[in-house]
This record gives structure tokens, C-alpha cells and sequence, in this order.
């Protein structure tokens, strides 16, 4: 009955990243015990492929990552085995505290725990569970559930493309999986993950504790600043990624912009940070902040974030700081934050997928 799992097992997979309008593929392979990317591209699609997370026009997705294939892929993805995320703010996660169940028992518990919180019918709902502390008192779960309709669409546009979808999990689990491999990722750390439309927030202690979303995203600081400033969007881009909260000319005028989103992620990062202790003990504490993802590029963000909550603010290390790559001509600097989720997505084994 093993025989299955050994033959999956070598097979290699790439990491595809469906984001807001674009899309983002990374493989990654071992040379030497090193672990080397070889190969990524990007491209972009009509935001109206998709509705509410779901993939409503797989056509038109699948037309694009075709001609990503053929013209945008900078070395070689040969993997038709792949693992996709979906973006966290599209699902429900929860950690809960049970006593030790059979395995039967266990995932009733957790039905009957997720109907009290999860405003959708567990009927249609896609649940998965990890134990992530274990005593003499019970048990402790982290909790994701994910819409089926959304999965659904990702398993038929992976069908339609001739690719074997053997993952399909929250954005923020790739990051933890890549920010695992971080030399500073054995302190208690607070993860945001800036998107174009919101920040993906989790504490991860050995592994993730608690998730939350704010509408804090790249996309979203942009047309912050163009609003304030009334200048186009472009140029309001421009500004964002230039000059951010850093000390320049329009400094009073960005800081005055960002106010409201920057306002509702210090917030909810307080929050968080309080739930941690509470939950955890009051010895313990979250040791760094780290803001990774494409809109995590903005200068002055880390420092803002230091100041305001008097946690050590980094920005994670991107996959070319992380990996050999071979002489591969990386992307440039301000676009390698938003591969943070593609190759925590690359990261995983076959392997690993089929002994789960």
C-alpha cells in the first residue's frame, strides 16, 4: 500500500500563485544540499476572471499562464505537479482547545466548534486541522476552512492546463512555511504579508497560532495617496514605492494619506499581540515583526511599525536572498517581496503532501 507514496514522492512541483490580477510561478530543486531556484516568471490577467476568490473564467486564466509558459519564465519550470494558495482573506481559521478525542470524536468536535464562529454551512466548507499543542489536559488545533467553490475552481482551471493539483492552501501558510526557513525564525514572531488589497497578519511560535486580515494592502495604500494627493494612480504608485513614509517632500502628505489603513493594521496588530500573551502565558512575547509580500516594499514601513509598537520591525529576507539561483538573472529589487508566497508554495514536497 506504500508503493504509491514512494513513486509520488520524487516527483517534483512548482508553486503557482494566483493573486489580485496577477500570477505569479516559482520551481525550486536541490544541487549540492543547497536549495537553488530554478526557475520563476510572472504575468497578469483581468481581475474579472475572478469573483469573490472564485475563478470564474478558467478560459482566460489559463490563456495567461500559457503564455507565461512560452515567454515569461526566466530558467525552467518542468513540474506538472503544483501547489496553489488561496489567498488568506477567503478563508476561516481559528485555534481551539478540545480534550484528547478519538480521531471520529475529534473532527465533530471541530465541526460543532467552527458552526458556533464560521458565519458559512460547514456543508459547504473544504476543513483541515493541525495539532499544534499537545498536554495531559487535551489537545490544541489550528483550525483552517476554506469555501468549495473556490477550491473547486482551482482544481478545474489546474485540470484544464494539464496540471496535477496536489496543494491548495492559505497564502499565509506558504509564508510561514518560507519565513521557516528565515535564521531569525526561531523567536515568537508576528508575520504580515502585504497584498494589493489587504495585510494578512499571523503569529507564528514553531508554527502558526492565529491569523487575521485588515485592508491594509498595497493596492490600497496607492489610492490612499492618490486620493489625498489628487494625482493619478500611476503616479501615486510612484510615490508609494519612491518615497513611502520615509523623510521627503511629501511626507506630511503620505503620512496624512496612509493614516486610516496604517490606523486599522496598528490596531489589529495590538490585538494580536494580546491575544498571544493571553492565550500563551504572560511570559510570553512576540520577538520581531516581519512585513514581507509585494506591498511590503514601501520605504519607511518597517521603522513606522518599530516606533509605533515598540517591537523590532525587519523585512523578510526575498527568495534570492534565501536561495542559490545559479547565475539566474533576478527580478528587480523592488518586485522580489512579492515571490515571497510562490516559493513558500515551491517549498513543499511531494512527499510531504501524500504522508499527510
Amino acid at each position: 500500500m506504500n508503493k504509491p507514496t514512494y513513486f509520488y514522492k520524487d516527483k517534483p512541483l512548482f508553486g503557482l500563485d494566483i493573486g489580485h490580477g496577477s500570477l505569479k510561478a516559482m520551481q525550486l530543486g536541490t544541487h549540492d544540499g543547497k536549495t537553488v531556484i530554478d526557475g520563476y516568471g510572472t504575468t497578469k490577467f483581468d481581475i474579472h476572471a475572478l469573483d469573490d476568490g472564485v475563478i470564474i473564467d478558467p478560459k482566460a486564466i489559463a490563456t495567461k499562464i500559457h503564455a507565461m509558459f512560452q515567454h515569461d519564465i526566466v530558467g525552467r519550470i518542468t513540474a506538472k505537479r503544483v501547489a496553489m494558495a488561496i489567498p488568506t482573506y477567503r478563508t476561516f481559521s481559528r485555534a481551539i482547545q478540545l480534550p484528547k478525542l478519538s480521531d471520529a470524536e475529534l473532527r465533530e468536535a471541530v465541526q460543532l466548534e467552527l458552526e458556533q464562529y464560521v458565519p458559512v454551512p460547514l456543508q459547504d466548507l473544504y476543513l483541515d486541522y493541525v495539532t499544534t499543542n499537545e498536554s495531559a489536559n487535551g489537545i490544541e488545533l489550528f483550525v483552517v476552512a476554506v469555501p468549495k467553490k473556490i477550491v473547486d475552481s482551482y482544481l478545474a482551471l489546474s485540470t484544464m492546463i494539464g496540471l496535477e493539483a496536489i496543494l491548495i492552501e492559505p497564502t499565509m501558510a506558504a509564508c510561514a512555511r518560507l519565513f521557516s526557513n528565515d535564521r531569525q525564525s526561531d523567536v515568537p514572531s508576528l508575520i504580515i504579508d502585504f497584498g494589493s488589497l489587504t495585510a494578512d497578519i499571523c503569529i507564528v511560535d514553531k508554527t502558526v497560532l492565529a491569523t487575521s486580515t485588515v485592508p491594509a494592502g498595497g493596492l490600497v495604500f496607492t489610492e490612499a495617496i492618490r486620493n489625498k494627493l489628487q494625482i493619478t494612480l500611476e503616479e501615486a504608485g510612484d510615490i508609494k514605492t519612491k518615497y513611502g513614509l520615509d523623510v521627503s517632500k511629501v511626507q506630511k502628505e503620505v503620512v496624512a494619506a496612509l493614516q486610516e489603513p496604517l490606523e486599522q493594521l496598528v490596531t489589529e496588530i495590538r490585538r494580536m499581540l494580546r491575544y498571544y500573551e493571553e492565550r500563551y502565558g504572560p511570559d510570553k512575547h512576540v520577538g520581531q515583526i516581519v512585513i514581507l509580500g509585494g506591498g511590503a516594499n514601501m520605504p519607511g514601513l518597517g521603522d513606522y511599525l518599530t516606533d509605533v509598537l515598540k517591537v523590532p520591525t525587519r523585512t523578510h529576507n526575498h527568495p534570492w536572498a534565501l536561495f542559490e539561483h545559479d547565475g539566474l538573472k533576478p527580478p528587480i529589487p523592488a518586485d522580489r517581496l512579492m515571490y515571497v508566497t510562490v516559493a513558500g508554495l515551491a517549498l513543499m514536497k511531494s512527499g510531504e503532501v501524500f504522508r499527510t
